[in-house]
């Protein structure tokens, strides 16, 4: 039985393909690529002559099946996606997952990555993470997806494509707030690297006379502990003081329990909460 070897490829720079990249692309019965037509100009630089075959959104589910087959049959097979690590946002991670249901060994050749990249270069806070990388073509569900994301505090990272850049700056302005920090990156490790310091107000202005190029990471600082309680407490405020109990009482509360939470909330005494309710 074969190998399935998921390979890193560089994102830009093509001096970043590890020493271990070539050898084992040099070595495999053949390369399933995301679009062979650009995987070959990184074999033709690093004058490697080898089958490629394409396997990619619109022909996982038939190319999938075909892959398999030629690993049980002993062949390794490179997995390589246009730039960076395969199975980021890509039908890389069905492939595993069916290699692991047919007892295939799969192993990762760990390379560049344009989300680890971008978010080392942000300034932002690294320790905690969350990658969401391309939102929805549709308004409805990408703006669904920011509001969820609205009260995330930790990192997020995002891909963006250059006509779509400046429409979600604006949804991210109207949901997280335009004083939201954020850096944006673009044609990383290229000749062109370009790392903005921005809030979503300033780089919102910055593209009314900037022209998006290039595939966009968008690093954005998670939501302060802050901004959570102050929302939360126009929440709470807004609500009325018998849904302000009902919504205690639906969580379990008794009535006793519920009336002491309202009153830590509202910042009121609790016999005035409670004489209300008498």
């Amino acid at each position: 039985m074969g190998i399935l070897y998921l390979v890193a490829t560089p994102i830009g720079n093509l001096e970043d393909i590890s020493y271990r990249s070539v050898r084992v692309l040099k070595e495999v019965s053949y390369i399933a690529a995301e679009d062979t037509r650009h995987t070959i100009k990184l074999l033709n630089h690093l004058k490697i002559n080898k089958k490629m075959v394409s396997y990619h959104e619109h022909n996982k589910r038939d190319k999938g099946p075909e892959i398999i087959k030629d690993l049980i049959d002993g062949q390794d097979v490179a997995l390589v996606t246009d730039a960076g690590t395969p199975a980021i946002s890509d039908p890389g991670e069905d492939l595993v997952r069916l290699c692991y249901k047919s007892g295939i060994t799969v192993t990762s050749l760990p390379g560049p990555t344009a989300l680890v990249t971008a978010l080392i270069l942000s300034g932002k806070d690294t320790r905690r993470f969350v990658f969401e990388g391309f939102l929805p073509m549709q308004k409805k569900s990408r703006r669904e997806r920011l509001s969820a994301l609205e009260e995330e505090v930790r990192t997020i990272i995002l891909y963006e494509a250059p006509h779509k850049l400046k429409d979600t700056l604006t949804d991210l302005s109207k949901i997280f707030g335009e004083e939201r920090e954020l850096t944006l990156t673009r044609e990383l490790t290229k000749r062109y690297e370009e790392v903005q310091q921005h809030t979503l107000k300033t780089a919102i202005e910055y593209y009314k006379t900037t022209d998006p190029r290039g595939e966009y990471v968008l690093v954005i600082e998670g939501a302060s502990k802050e901004s959570i309680l102050e929302k939360e407490q126009g929440l709470i405020e807004a609500l009325s003081l018998e849904d302000h109990l009902q919504y205690y009482l639906d969580k379990g509360y008794s009535k006793k329990e519920a009336i002491k939470q309202i009153a830590k909330d509202r910042h009121k005494p609790k016999r005035e909460i409670y004489g209300y309710f008498i």
